[in-house]
């Protein structure tokens, strides 16, 4: 709303110190100052230091991880190294090597520094590298489940079986918000809005780490949020490359889940490898000391990605060498250094600690940060929980109960797009099943399954159901034809293929009822996941365009990391299903909702495009859309789209009625009271997302379309109505002027849920000083 001179309230941080993002523990921190005080400064900067554990050692001819004779020994003896991290031969252990791996690590690291060591990996969907573990859908999955309570339970398989393989740290959540679909990561993330990906981190923060951030329990692990932030963004939409976006957006939106993140207790955080607006983030002192640290009063600990100091220098050209880069990072407020094969980081910082250029206060801030986070995870007093005093307890890890939450989970993640009647499809028909995704474990997973890219691992996901297998099991082997017409190169990189055989599928179509088209993506993760046309591949869409010529009903499957283009071949579908990324049950979840045994209850979490020209998100400003203007020159602006966030189909229907708020004017202070009734009006039970949107009417700023709000999850039975309510506080209506500061303006503003509307008007204008509210 725009302000008026007067009736303008500021309010500054002269209203009390920031609240401690983690409550303060003082027994928890006697222990941190009593061991810093014992600490040397050669132990303070090895804490310092992370290492890949491929430097370790290596993988015999039987398999087998070995450490290389005395490696261990130099490391813990000479440099002190505080972390280890990643997965031993570049794929998933079993649970009986990582233990065996973890002790001896922790026995040397206790020997010759007194200090537990603390291992990391990526368990991005479940047990990422753990052989035998629960491989749950991909966070974009859960967040087109608007399932909070889905991602508590999710997050909790992640704790639970990271700790029986004696791994206490777990590189995730990821929170890039996911507002570009040519970004690589985009399936890593809960989607492209702010509220979506803040309610789900808090939810698996809760679940992986548990309530108590002070004392995470020993089926918990710690979490780390990622990466930090605006990394999601980038200019070019590949990995690992600058983002230009305005400072009261990144404000706004893009620092939103991490702010809620760390307020949920997030022990560490991660950073963005990339730059924002030609600052490297890992270079900020402003973003990492300023916004993190005191603008939240954050006492957890901030790790680098990826080799990220030495980009400083080598790619990014803003330190003239390593000991710069070094000086650079840890100045901005790195605390830990993912370096990750050498220990020049050890020799350089020292060198930089004796010539004034990094202080010992910063060392030793550094290094309370990190002993906090290992004395919270209790490493001191057992630092092996699965092999160790309470190794009996954890017989839960890779069982069926896991495997049933997980079936849930892929069943409440894949999203219904387009039905026209042909699904629920009855037993009986024969099925022609074509595709390159039709018959992949490597697909249904994605990357950061067993391996990084996903690939060169079906062998370890040889017990789970293809969308073939499932489709056999559910229908009858005799009444599923497979042939694909289009296949994967598995030796190539994730997007080529083989040389198509279209000609053999639409043959095979002869003797099918209806055809059942599996196409999307092969598995990929980070730059080599880069793509330069967002397109589906020519060779899948000749594919459905041949088959759609046979006459024969087309059920088309998308099974993707991030939304391809596909506007030439969706009309020529009876039925769209975005299965996404849905993990090792999502085979047997789309059989299972495909024949109606259970409904559908997804909805897209990003906005699917129609066209590689309108890449927009559903908070987009409303100058962007423009009816022709009248006269000489007519200026056309349209938002085209597929499908818009927040879509997703049924096998029942619901209808919304009698919204309402508890008041029409408010102020900052005030709880808006939301309530609206939303009725299943069709014949089958179901579960339905219900999603509260405000529009800022009038602003000093082009308002946004809309904003997500707030969302919950219901069911209902035929018939049944809920009455479902929202507390919303009026200051989340707020938004960051150019100033920085947030603004809460005098005027009206649209709560919208479903197709009711209701209006509410702001009496008083509010600018906060904070910059956090």
């Amino acid at each position: 709303m725009i302000a008026a001179a007067a009736g303008i309230l500021l309010t500054g941080l002269e209203a009390g110190a920031v609240k401690p993002a983690i409550p303060r523990d003082e027994a928890l921190e006697k222990k941190v100052e009593a061991t810093l005080a014992k600490m040397t400064l050669d132990e303070k900067i090895g804490q310092m230091l992370e290492l890949e554990i491929g430097v370790t050692g290596a993988r015999d001819q039987k398999g087998e991880f070995n450490y290389f004779p005395g490696r261990l020994e130099d490391l813990f003896n000479t440099y002190k190294v505080g972390s280890i991290l990643n997965t031993p031969g570049g794929h998933a252990s079993t649970v009986e090597e990582w233990q065996r791996l973890i002790q001896q690590i922790q026995k040397l690291s206790l020997k010759y520094i007194g200090i537990p060591d603390i291992y990391g990996v990526d368990n991005n969907h479940g047990s990422t590298y753990i052989q035998g573990g629960t491989l749950y859908p991909q966070p974009i999955n859960q967040a087109a489940s608007f399932d909070t309570e889905m991602a508590v339970r999710l997050g909790s398989i992640t704790g639970y079986e990271a700790r029986t393989a004696d791994i206490p740290w777990v590189y995730n959540p990821t929170i890039d918000l996911g507002r570009d679909p040519r970004w690589p990561r985009i399936w890593e993330s809960y989607g492209e809005d702010a509220v979506l990906n803040s309610k789900m981190v808090k939810a698996a923060i809760l679940g992986i780490q548990g309530a108590d951030p002070n004392h995470v329990g020993k089926y918990n692990a710690a979490t780390c949020i990622k990466h930090y932030f605006a990394y999601g963004a980038p200019w070019s939409g590949k990995d690992r490359t600058p983002a230009y976006i305005a400072p009261n957006m990144l404000r706004e939106k893009y620092f939103e889940p991490f702010k809620e993140g760390i307020r949920a207790g997030a022990l560490s955080i991660m950073v963005n490898s990339a730059n924002i607006n030609g600052e490297p983030v890992h270079a900020s002192y402003e973003y990492l000391t300023k916004w993190l640290k005191e603008g939240l009063n954050w006492d957890g600990m901030i790790v680098t990605d990826w080799a990220d100091i030495n980009n400083l220098f080598q790619r990014e050209k803003v330190a003239k060498d390593k000991k710069e880069a070094i000086m650079m990072a840890i100045n901005a407020g790195v605390d830990m250094s993912m370096d990750p094969y050498s220990t020049d980081f050890f020799t350089l910082l020292k060198e930089l600690v004796n010539e004034g250029k990094v202080s010992m206060e910063r060392i030793d801030d550094a290094n309370r940060r990190i002993l906090r986070l290992k004395y919270r995870l209790g490493l001191f007093d057992n630092p092996n929980t699965g092999s160790g005093k309470d190794a009996k307890n954890y017989k839960e890890f890779g069982g069926e109960k896991f495997a049933k939450i997980a079936l849930e989970a892929a069943e409440a993640g894949e999203v219904l797009l387009k039905n026209d009647g042909i699904l629920p499809l009855k037993p009986g028909k024969k099925i022609l099943l074509a595709g390159p995704n039709a018959n992949t474990m490597r697909a249904l997973n994605g990357g950061w399954s067993y391996t990084w890219q996903g690939s060169n691992a079906e062998w370890m996901s040889e017990k789970y159901n293809t969308i073939y297998e499932a489709l056999c099991n559910k229908y009858g082997k005799e009444n599923v034809i497979l042939e694909q017409g289009v296949s994967y190169n598995e030796r190539g990189q994730y997007f080529e293929e083989n040389a198509p055989e279209i000609e053999k599928a639409v043959a095979a179509a002869a003797g099918a009822d209806v055809i059942v088209a599996c196409v999307g993506e092969n598995s990929y993760t980070e730059t080599p996941g880069n793509l330069s046309d967002l397109w589906l591949s020519s060779n899948q869409r000749d594919l459905v365009k041949a088959l759609a010529k046979t006459g024969k009903p087309v059920i088309l499957i998308l099974n993707e990391g991030r939304p391809r283009l596909i506007s030439d071949i969706e009309p020529l579908a009876n039925a769209v299903v975005n299965i996404l990324l849905p993990g090792n049950y999502g085979g047997d979840a789309l059989a299972n909702l495909m024949a109606g045994d259970v409904n559908f209850s997804a909805k897209l979490p990003y906005t699917y495009p129609r066209e590689i020209n309108s890449l927009h998100t559903y908070d987009y400003k409303v100058s962007e859309e423009v009816g022709t203007m009248e006269g000489a020159y007519n200026y056309d602006a349209k938002v085209s789209l597929q499908w818009p966030f927040g879509y997703g189909l049924s096998y029942t229907t619901y209808g919304y009625s009698n919204l309402k708020c508890d008041r029409k004017d408010f102020t900052d202070g005030d709880v808006l009271k939301i309530s609206v009734d939303v009725t299943n009006t069709g014949n089958m039970a179901g579960k339905e997302p219900v999603l509260l949107y405000s529009s800022d009417l009038i602003a000093s700023l082009v308002p946004d379309n809309k904003r997500l709000r707030d969302f919950t999850k219901i069911s209902l039975e035929p018939g049944e109505t809920k009455t479902v309510t929202f507390e919303l506080p009026a200051k989340k209506l707020a938004f960051v002027g150019t100033d920085g500061k947030w603004r809460l303006e005098e005027g009206e503003f649209e709560l919208k849920v479903g197709d009711q509307k209701v209006g509410v008007n702001c009496t008083k204008t509010k600018i906060w000083e904070e910059p956090n509210i």
